[in-house]
């Protein structure tokens, strides 16, 4: 006889001979009898069984309670229920919703029994096949999950890695534009410093304004970059003591595009290109290069184009040796109010020039 693979717990051995020799000889079954409700619970503990056939109303063992402690051992395990005459009337049909999959009773209806228990079975590898594939399934889950979170965390790890050294890229990029724009400062000895004086200025009045450290650092870059174009300025018009002609002014104020121009070919200053290439736009739209208006002309840059006028009018120039007091360049100031300047950037300028005087 082949391995057991129905479990038959019945107490009546008649039965039990009869049933095991009929699955046996005419199916080829493997069929291991229990007498009792505890032998055969004991036996499903120890072996695997794909099928139980369980009479109900053994005097042992409340049938519920049995079909409970079955399903807790195999929740897959197909169980028959067979119904005694002895069993006062009852169908069985109470036990339906406890997990039993069919019921028949006396007179026994081999041909249906056959039936049964080979549809239980390939029921019972069915529901075995697809709980192992979706515990499978869970464990790849899992793993996955762990994979994910690893992965999560090489990339979280990599990103800050790269942002280190993009950062370091572009402070390193940021040093290097700084000191060549110093050096073309440096051409005129009136305004060596000039670019790092609008800064300070401008980081007073942005703070001032309330701006956010990111957005005043950007500002303090663009300013100590705003000149860079200079250096597409023959020195004979830059540093000229009189009067410029039309053409020369023409020439003069193309060094916003020109600054703008060298820095768009670095991405990691992107922020600071259009700062640049705005800084002498006038409120009144009567700027260079693009004649913008107003809002349409970034904070920033419109805070740069006050500072850097005030820093002007403050210092020598080849074309104006004594600078002007600190009352007359504010007076220029506020006279260009709402046509040069921002009246809002002046009215903070105004809470500030002490401060920004003894810098």
């Amino acid at each position: 006889m082949s391995q057991a693979n129905i479990l038959l717990i019945n107490d009546d051995a008649v039965v039990s001979k009869y049933l095991s020799q009929e699955l046996i000889e005419k199916c080829g079954y493997g069929v291991f009898v229990a007498s009792n409700s505890y032998l055969g619970l004991d036996s499903f503990k120890r072996s695997t069984f794909g099928l139980v056939i369980l009479r109900f109303g053994m005097p042992d063992f409340k049938t519920a309670d049995l079909i409970k402690e079955i399903k807790k051992i195999d929740p897959d395990c197909v169980i028959i229920g067979f119904i005694d005459d002895t069993t006062r009337g009852s169908s069985g049909a109470e036990f339906y919703g406890s997990g039993i999959y069919e019921i028949f009773s006396r007179p026994i209806d081999l041909a249906r029994l056959f039936f049964l228990v080979r549809k239980g079975l390939e029921l019972h590898t069915t529901m075995a096949s697809s709980r192992k594939f979706s515990y499978g399934l869970q464990e790849q889950n899992l793993s996955l999950q762990k994979q994910n979170f690893l992965l999560v965390k090489r990339i979280e790890e990599s990103t800050k890695n790269l942002s280190r050294l993009y950062e370091d890229l572009r402070l390193t990029s940021l040093q290097a534009i700084k000191a060549f724009a110093q050096a073309i400062d440096a051409r005129d000895h009136y305004t060596h410093s000039h670019s790092r004086n609008v800064a300070k200025y401008a980081a007073v009045i942005a703070e001032g304004m309330h701006l956010s450290p990111k957005d005043v650092e950007l500002i303090r870059d663009a300013c100590e970059l705003h000149d860079l174009g200079k250096i597409g300025i023959q020195d004979s018009i830059l540093l000229k003591p009189g009067s410029l002609t039309e053409e020369e002014r023409v020439q003069i104020k193309r060094h916003p595009v020109i600054g703008a121009e060298i820095l768009e070919a670095l991405p990691l200053l992107n922020g600071i290109v259009d700062l640049i290439k705005q800084h002498h736009e006038h409120f009144d739209g009567t700027g260079y290069p693009d004649g913008l208006k107003g809002t349409n002309i970034l904070l920033g840059a419109r805070i740069i184009h006050l500072a850097d006028a005030y820093e002007a009018m403050r210092t020598p120039r080849s074309y104006r040796p004594i600078p002007l007091l600190k009352e007359e360049a504010m007076a220029e100031i506020k006279k260009y109010k709402g046509v040069q300047f921002d009246p809002a950037i002046v009215a903070e300028f105004e809470k500030v020039v002490d401060k920004l005087e003894s810098l």
